[in-house]
């Protein structure tokens, strides 16, 4: 028997008043332990450390542990069953764990019902078989294999029972029957009384008696010594065990698959760029192994092996000889029985025009389902695969890694100590400012180093150079760059690039330029402007080949890692309250003692709705506010009107950031026109570049500036000659300095990116209100750049319903750096203030993302008559509904780049409905097409150049982009391609809710999607979505012409995989809440998640565009106005009177001391605290009990049912769920609402 290690119960664990005095701490949730709950047995100390009862489960399948045996490995705790999957051995036949009795069978372990006879399938009887040929059979069996060699019956043999060791006898047929037959025969001898038979035992004077038989082929089996075919011992082959282990360990072939082994020839394909083979199997990996290495090693040539159908060929283009797989594909010739290879552009559009005789229509890429087609490269056997070594997707690409650095590393080298560890993984809460750095540091160097090595494995070579020179004298220069074009290169305007190339052998020529041109589609060259000096000359020469090279820039990281410091050394950095806040600290809300302006309007600036006001108000009370703008909600307006009002009132500077250059600039414009004094702060590497905004930059205002005329001369005379003396240089930095420092203590608001908050020309600039635009799109480090500057009121504005961070590096990512600070802070209930109305969408477009994404909260500022299409010849299938699905099956491809996918079908469909929409009137400015796929955006653009039935000029105004481009934009209507088309129903990354969100809120006017239902529909969202769209009639398929509503019959959605421990709604989406019930017990408790998408379908989606569900009659009261008079209220703990503050602050914590006091005057009202910011509260602000008591009998029949209401202690509670926000809890009471106390302080 498998002996089980020493285990522990949950329930012997150890009395609560004998835990340490230092644990505070449960382990999980990181929330500290009341000592009442650990009195009440509802904490649990197990391995020295604590539990909430609750938090209390297997690390690995999330099984309560209460009551079970459990194991301390690490940092958490396992089951048993998890442990022993973990430690124990594992069954060669179903690959489960062992741990009873098995049979060990030369060397491999069996459970007893695994072990079955080759040919039957049936277990053997008693564990006895025979071995032949390396396969086990039954004796019955045995002689139906071995008909034809008319054998003797052969010796009974037993696998023993493990642990007891056992020897294996191999003897040769040729050597007992006298040669001619070439298999083996393998038995095993039973234990008896007298001993086993062993390795030590084989020698010529080892006597054998009756310990077993062999068959020979002239007499029957008899009973004591050997006779007949074998005259004495010296004729038997004896293998110690050691020795036959030894033989068995074959040394692969060159050309076997570096994944799993598999070495036959007509299996397997060299990738000609590494000369490593690989097969043409999947396997474990969603592709086949040689496309796998592909994919993820960026390397595109294969070569077939000599022996192979094929021969020794290399897979290139007929025409062009292009050599990258991903782009091949094979056309039939019409005259012979002949197939022709050819690239998928330019070769296979212009087909027939070289040779009638070639069907360029029915161009088929060489790759399907991610596999090399099978009469190129045939696909091993599935018995193959099975004896085959397996390797996982997750192994695949750790392996990839690893080859970068150690070329010959092989699969088992992924086992050792200290290769490709993972980072610790961000949490909600954090002990100290220590702690703080200690999670994220590594995860940026993480990001760091993944975007080093990226940009220097980016050198390219770039062919010829068109030379140019610009309005200031810098030479330009434009090329192609085939990476770029192929989506394996991501570049950005204000990058760098350095070019270069050798004039002479001895003398090599290279110099810097700073990227202020993409491809687009007007052209795909990429411009950029060299840093050398105008006077020098640029190697002009067209017939030199110049190699491009991606400049990596340290400067942002650097400065992340400077503020984790920051944070943890300064304790003047953040406020205390803004510190706790980060931390995620338990902490007592604050308000400021502001006077509320009498117009909350700006100058300059749009009216503000209720919502909006709401906003203004509200964050000019707190300290730390978060701000969520749903699309076409006025986010920008806002946040300029809040900018102003806070600098009309602290009469001190505000700072105004975002991740993204183009937010920045679209605020400070908005806050131009204010009337405040505006600086535009820009990296010194991005002030040559153009933007609406120039007028407001500083080095654009220090070249106005008219009080230094000195600095002026120098300035011009060092554009001139290109430099200045050493004594000049020296007197031109400080004049510049002062004069930098002049315009910046002068503004009202400096805005920039978040990193450039750590500029040093701003480092003597004392600020304490920070607003930071586009917060979720932002990693929490890069935000915090902006934060600690001393800053005392924060203002966080995003939407996390939408993209978040883009990481780049996959374990920095899956650790949680993709996590914005907003959502974090979300996750720990502070919740944001939404705005509400949006001005963006035609009603009919807008119902489907706010009943889904927004809970139906989003209210409408324009009708359907504003949003009418006019003078546009093109009607909707539905009047009055401007939307279409265009439901068509073309099959997906993948890309140039073989990291995405592209759809021939949707492209020319997306073309024939962009010309008939022009020829219909439509300017082409006027018309998006979005793609979530980088290669399908390069198809569509070189199609429309080479395809399209009108001017290639006409198409060059429409603006065609993935979603991430998208975000922050809208267009009159918008083409949607989804690409995916597929035969396992994969979807990628259109499973995101988020890109799915940006993509339907872009169009003003009309929204065309354009895709497969079948295999959409497979993905919850998807599928709902479908059916909104099919219940509403607008799904349509057939001919541009001649588009006709069908009503399709949508496969079911596959079942989402849920985690108990991190509740999730029906679309598998860990929402930004939780409920009162979950915020109670702490994160991630055990409880069964509370759905409001439960209360939501097509059925309710189709009766008014806005209808929120379920909380709709909760929108029916704006915001009240500010309370004139103070309540005096005590804050009690949901369901409990007369008790102290709820929840506790922490005693004890890092960084800035926590200091509490007791305010003499506690606010009650809609800002007395978060809950209060939704109408039901702000209808009791007005003291009208009655009215909040009707709306309760409202909601009851709906909430009910839906556990929103409960009786607690004698009170009843609403909890109310609101996922695109935060935790909401009321407790209404007979005759008034609880409120929060909050500390008042002094701006």
């Amino acid at each position: 028997m498998y002996k089980i290690a020493a285990t522990y119960n949950s329930n012997d664990v150890t009395s609560p008043p004998d835990v340490p005095r230092w644990i505070t701490r449960c382990s999980n949730c990181s929330v500290i332990v009341k000592r009442t709950d650990a009195l009440r047995g509802e904490v649990v100390y197990a391995g020295g450390r604590l539990w909430h009862k609750d938090h209390f489960y297997c690390t690995e399948c999330k099984t309560p542990l209460p009551d079970m045996e459990y194991y301390v490995i690490g940092s958490g705790v396992v089951c048993l069953d998890c442990h022993l999957d973990d430690v124990s051995i594992k069954c060669e036949g179903c690959g489960r764990a062992v741990y009873e009795e098995y049979y060990s069978v030369e060397g491999k372990p069996f459970h007893q019902d695994c072990f079955v006879c080759a040919l039957c399938n049936n277990p053997m009887p008693g564990g006895e078989y025979v071995t032949l040929n390396g396969r086990w059979f039954d004796e019955d069996c045995y002689y139906i294999v071995k008909y034809r060699l008319n054998l003797q019956k052969p010796a009974t043999l037993f696998a023993k029972y493990a642990p007891l060791f056992f020897s294996i006898y191999r003897m040769d047929f040729d050597e007992v029957y006298g040669g001619g037959v070439g298999e083996t025969l393998t038995f095993v001898e039973t234990v008896d009384d007298d001993g086993v038979l062993h390795g030590g035992t084989q020698d010529s004077t080892f006597a054998f008696d009756q310990h077993f038989s062999i068959p020979t082929q002239s007499s029957q089996i008899t009973h004591g010594n050997l006779t007949g075919g074998v005259d004495n011992n010296a004729d038997l082959t004896f293998h110690d065990v050691e020795e036959e282990e030894q033989t068995h360990v074959e040394k692969l072939p060159e050309h076997s698959c570096r994944y799993c082994g598999i070495y036959e020839s007509s299996c397997v394909a060299m990738c000609t760029v590494c000369n490593r083979w690989f097969c043409n199997g999947k396997g474990s990996t969603s592709g086949s192994h040689l496309i796998t290495h592909l994919v993820r090693s960026q390397h595109k040539e294969v070569c077939l092996h000599r022996e192979s159908p094929l021969g020794e060929t290399q897979l290139e283009c007929y025409q062009c000889a292009s050599r990258n797989v991903f782009m091949l594909g094979f056309i039939p010739a019409k005259a012979d029985s002949l197939v022709v290879i050819l690239c998928r552009h330019p070769c296979a559009q212009i087909a027939s025009q070289k040779d009638p005789n070639w069907q360029g229509e029915e161009w088929k890429p060489l790759i399907y389902e991610r596999q090399l087609l099978s009469w190129i490269v045939n696909v091993p056997s599935e018995q193959a695969q099975l004896r085959a070594r397996h390797i996982t997707a997750a192994q695949a690409s750790r392996l990839e890694d690893l080859w970068k650095e150690h070329p010959n590393a092989t699969v088992d080298d992924l086992d050792r100590p200290g290769v490709d560890t993972e980072p610790e993984s961000v949490l909600l809460r954090y002990e100290d400012a220590f702690h703080y750095r200690r999670i994220f540091a590594p995860l940026v160097r993480e990001e760091a180093e993944f975007d080093r090595k990226t940009k220097e494995s980016q050198t390219q070579s770039v062919g010829h150079v068109r030379w140019d020179q610009g309005l200031n004298k810098k030479h330009l220069a434009f090329f192609h760059l085939p990476k770029f074009m192929e989506g394996s290169m991501k570049l950005m305007i204000g990058d760098e690039l350095r070019l270069k190339h050798s004039q002479t052998i001895e003398r090599e020529w290279s110099c810097l330029g700073q990227v202020f041109k993409i491809p687009d589609n007007h052209s795909d060259e990429i411009g950029i402007e060299m840093r050398a000096a105008s006077s020098e000359k640029m190697p002009t020469d067209p017939r030199i080949n110049f190699t491009c090279e991606a400049v990596w820039n340290s400067t942002s990281f650097d400065r992340m890692y400077q503020a984790l410091n920051t944070l943890e050394k300064d304790p003047h950095c953040v406020s205390q309250y803004i510190f706790h806040k980060l931390m995620g600290h338990d902490i007592d809300e604050i308000l400021f003692k502001v006077q509320q302006p009498k117009r909350l309007s700006a100058p300059g600036l749009p009216e503000l709705n209720h919502s909006q006001m709401h906003a203004v108000k509200t964050v000019l009370m707190r300290p730390l506010s978060l701000i969520q703008g749903p699309p076409g909600t006025g986010k920008t307006v806002t946040s300029a009107t809040i900018v102003y009002h806070l600098v009309q009132q602290t009469q001190g500077q505000v700072l105004v950031c975002s991740p993204s250059n183009i937010a920045v600039d679209q605020l400070a414009e908005k806050i131009h026109r204010t009337g405040l004094k505006v600086v535009r702060l820009y990296a010194k590497s991005r002030e040559a570049l153009d933007t609406n905004v120039e007028f407001l930059a500083l080095h654009a205002q220090l070249k106005a500036l008219k009080e230094s005329a000195e600095l002026q001369k120098l300035q011009q005379l060092k554009e001139e000659i290109g430099e200045l003396s050493a004594a000049d240089q020296e007197r031109y930095i400080n004049l510049k300095k002062m004069s930098e420092h002049k315009l910046l203590a002068a503004a009202d608001v400096i805005c920039c990116t978040c990193s450039s908050a750590a500029d040093a020309r701003l480092s003597r600039i004392k600020i304490k209100c920070v607003l930071v635009d586009e917060s979720t799109q932002a990693t929490e480090p890069e935000v915090l750049v902006s934060i600690v500057r001393g800053v005392r009121q924060l203002i966080l504005v995003g939407d996390h319903c939408q993209l978040g961070p883009v990481i780049l590096c996959k374990k920095a990512s899956k650790a949680g750096l993709s996590q914005s600070l907003f959502e974090r802070l979300v996750l720990l209930g502070n919740r944001p203030i939404r705005l509400q109305v949006q001005y963006r969408m035609h009603p009919e477009l807008s119902s489907f993302p706010s009943n889904v994404f927004y809970e139906g909260s989003l209210q409408n500022g324009v009708t359907q008559t504003e949003r009418q299409l006019r003078g546009v010849d093109w009607e909707w299938p539905v009047p009055g509904r401007p939307m279409i699905f265009w439901s068509c099956y073309g099959q997906e491809e993948m890309s140039a780049s073989g990291t995405s996918f592209l759809n021939r079908t949707e492209a020319a469909n997306v073309e024939k409905l962009a010309s008939k929409l022009i020829r219909g009137g439509m300017r082409p400015e006027q018309i998006g097409i979005i793609t979530p796929y980088e290669g399908q955006r390069s198809y569509i653009v070189q199609y429309m150049h080479t395809q399209g039935t009108l001017n290639s000029k006409l198409y060059e105004n429409m603006e065609i982009a993935n979603v991430d481009a998208f975000q922050g934009r809208e267009k009159d209507l918008i083409i949607v391609t989804c690409v995916r088309s597929n035969d396992h129903s994969g979807i990628g990354f259109l499973n995101d809710p988020r890109r799915l969100n940006v993509a339907l809120t872009r169009a003003k006017y009309g929204l065309i999607i354009i895709g497969n239902a079948k295999v959409l529909a497979r993905q919850p969202l998807w599928n709902d979505l479908l059916t909104t769209f099919n219940q509403k009639n607008v799904i349509v398929e057939g001919p541009i012409n001649n588009l006709k509503s069908v009503q399709i019959t949508l496969p079911k959605p596959k079942p989402q995989r849920t985690n108990p421990a991190y509740p999730t709604d029906r679309y598998g989406i860990q929402r930004a809440t939780y409920t009162l019930r979950e915020y109670r017990g702490g994160y991630a408790r055990d409880v069964p998640p509370m759905d409001p998408h439960s209360a939501i379908s097509a059925q309710s989606l189709r009766h008014a565009a806005n209808l929120p569900v379920p909380l709709h009659m909760l929108q029916m009261f704006p915001p009240p106005p500010f309370p004139q008079q103070p309540q005096q209220q005590q804050r009690y703990p949901p369901g409990r009177r007369n008790a102290p503050a709820w929840p506790p602050t922490p005693q004890t914590v890092g960084g800035p001391s926590v200091r509490m006091g007791q305010s003499q005057n506690d606010y009650g009202g809609m800002y007395a605290s978060q809950a209060s910011q939704d109408p039901l509260v702000g209808v009791d602000a007005y003291g009208d009990v009655s009215m909040s008591v009707r709306i309760l009998k409202t909601i009851w029949p709906i909430c009910c049912s839906r556990r929103d209401l409960e009786l607690v202690d004698g009170h009843l509670t609403l909890l109310c769920d609101r996922y695109g926000s935060a935790v909401i809890g009321y407790e209404v009471l007979a005759d008034r609402p609880v409120s929060t106390r909050c500390l008042l302080s002094e701006r």
